[in-house]
């Protein structure tokens, strides 16, 4: 069985959290210390209540806001045959978000995506050296069951991957995760390894039994081919792809591998959308729209985006909100603008 936190940090953690709920969040950090509170963040709490853009469900807050006006419903899709249903927008754990110097930013980034009905959040423990998660961990501590929490594996061994499990279980404040995955997988003798008699698929299928996990997955954005064969020779629930406008372009993701994970019924989450923002070129894509209404018009799940500020995240989840299916004229014009700069598009897939 998987090594449990204690009771006494458990009890700490609620602790916190009731805390905060209550508004004595100074009273938290006079008696439990910096994961509780700093003086960072209860200026960025401050700042939240000014503006009234993010952190309203937040206990720093001490109220709940009415939802402002302007804010639309992000619509849902079924993450394949989980039953699950998420926003068709998500949080990526990168950017602000994994930054451990910019903590304060990044809770009021998480707290205005869930409020805007954002509740899918991916992170890893690479990330950020584990920033994101702690980041993301600050608003599980009162937030867990807003959200559909995955992270990920980068380890191919079962032990391993057991204890970078705990070790995202503690950073992120939870108990259990309802999706954790293969992460990156690039060749196949990563495959080879994982799928092996000591390999990290066996911690997975461990922690399913156990309810630490409640579905499996597997990520890359390399070789489209490797995942491909992943997914044919093991159930996994969910598929974490490199997706955007120029993909059509160069070892494409959406050719083979997406109509194998739709055809298996999958949860599939589309990254690298903007290529870390080297989608948008002149005389190519020009904004986050034109970026997001293409990867939305394939039939995926969801879409992951590293987020820089609450005004990116709001940006994005308006236009989640406005979405309107694009034809495959649409789709071929937005696909042909990256065609001069297609390895810039994919340079993840040859440079990484």
């Amino acid at each position: 069985m998987i090594k449990r936190r204690t009771f006494i940090k458990r009890l700490i953690g609620w602790l916190a959290a009731f805390l905060m709920m209550i508004g004595l969040g100074w009273l938290g950090h006079h008696l439990l210390g910096d994961d509780v509170s700093s003086p960072d963040q209860e200026a960025a709490d401050d700042k939240s209540k000014g503006n009234g853009k993010a952190g309203k469900n937040s206990p720093h807050n001490g109220q709940h806001k009415e939802e402002e006006a302007e804010d639309k419903m992000i619509p849902k899709r079924k993450l394949g045959k989980t039953g699950v249903s998420v926003s068709l927008f998500s949080l990526g754990g990168e950017a602000t978000v994994e930054k451990m110097d910019r903590a304060a930013q990044a809770e009021e980034i998480i707290n205005r995506a869930i409020d805007l009905g954002i509740n899918y959040i991916d992170t890893a423990p690479t990330y950020g050296g584990g920033g994101s998660e702690s980041n993301i961990g600050r608003v599980m501590a009162y937030r867990r069951d807003e959200v559909f929490l995955a992270s990920k594996t980068g380890d191919r061994t079962y032990d391993g991957t057991m204890k970078l499990v705990e070790q995202s279980l503690d950073r992120l404040k939870t108990d259990y995760l309802d999706l954790y995955q293969l992460h990156n997988v690039r060749t196949t003798g990563n495959l080879e390894q994982a799928f092996g008699n000591k390999g990290a698929i066996k911690a997975l299928e461990e922690l399913k039994g156990q309810g630490v996990i409640r579905f499996t997955g597997i990520t890359g954005h390399k070789d489209p081919d490797v995942l491909l064969q992943g997914i044919k020779e093991y159930t996994f629930d969910c598929l974490l792809m490199s997706f955007n406008a120029g993909d059509i372009h160069y070892a494409s993701f959406q050719e083979k591998l997406l109509q194998e994970a739709i055809k298996l019924e999958m949860g599939i989450i589309a990254m690298k959308v903007t290529a870390r923002g080297r989608i948008f070129q002149e005389g190519g894509l020009s904004s986050m729209q034109q970026a997001l209404d293409y990867v939305f018009s394939f039939p995926i799940s969801t879409a992951i985006v590293g987020i820089s500020s609450v005004e990116e995240v709001e940006e994005n989840a308006r236009i989640a909100a406005d979405f309107k299916e694009l034809g495959a004229e649409e789709i071929k014009k937005l696909a042909d603008l990256t065609k001069s700069y297609a390895d810039e598009a994919n340079f993840f897939k040859h440079h990484w």
